[in-house]
């Protein structure tokens, strides 16, 4: 069984949401979490969450210090992707928060003719995605995407919603369920114990929002959200 399928006699739960990991192949950077909260300041904070030059290629201490594709981060997940919703060149996903457009542009190149799309609210970003998908792209804010209802199979979201305000958060997964026909996925900052809280507040540079698991879980029950989840932990 993949992770997280269910049994064929409970088909209807498949659409209720559930706790799965479908980033296991994804690769797990090394982190320097002394370093980070040693040095990280308000102005740090602020530039990063403008979410433009200096967030993507700027210094490591603004974000990411360095946003460059590698086959070697998205190419590994697809296959699980495609396995969980059995996709093909006849479905369609949108990546909400799709920064560069990167995982779009592996789902590009792994599954021919699927159709993509992805939404970012960073100007620099969509400008400096790949030339084949960068028609795909559109700058936009997930609290209101500008799309029809039930217009994707998929709509999948990483480490994006927790950039937002707890009731901005709210609209958030609303829109992401209002745009899906069936299936969607989200990964936000969350934290198990008082040791990974720890780890997370001193890592964190964006995230507005960032609750306990079960936080979560009841947060996505309370605004009726009925897509899968999972957590993002340094």
């Amino acid at each position: 069984m993949l992770y997280g399928q269910l049994d064929e006699k409970n088909e209807n739960l498949k659409f209720m949401g559930k706790e799965i990991d479908l980033l296991i192949n994804y690769p797990k950077p090394k982190r320097n979490l002394d370093k980070r909260s040693s040095e990280k300041s308000k102005d740090d904070v602020s530039i990063a969450r403008n979410f433009g030059k200096e967030f993507f290629d700027g210094d490591r201490k603004h974000g990411y210090g360095g946003f460059k594709y590698d086959p070697k981060f998205w190419q590994p997940v697809i296959p699980t992707f495609k396995k969980y919703w059995n996709l093909t060149s006849e479905n369609s996903i949108l990546d909400v928060g799709c920064a560069k457009g990167f995982m779009l542009f592996d789902l590009y190149k792994m599954i021919p003719g699927i159709n993509l799309a992805g939404v970012d609210i960073s100007e620099y970003a969509i400008n400096n995605s790949p030339e084949e998908i960068k028609k795909n792209l559109t700058i936009a804010n997930v609290k209101k995407l500008p799309f029809p209802p039930k217009s994707f199979d998929v709509v999948i979201s990483i480490n994006t919603i927790h950039n937002l305000e707890k009731d901005e958060c709210a609209l958030a997964l609303q829109e992401i369920s209002r745009v899906s026909k069936k299936h969607s996925f989200v990964t936000v900052d969350a934290y198990r114990n008082d040791e990974e809280k720890k780890r997370m507040m001193e890592w964190n540079l964006t995230a507005k929002t960032i609750m306990s698991v079960n936080d979560w879980i009841s947060f996505f029950k309370k605004v009726n959200y009925k897509g899968d989840y999972y957590w993002f932990i340094p």
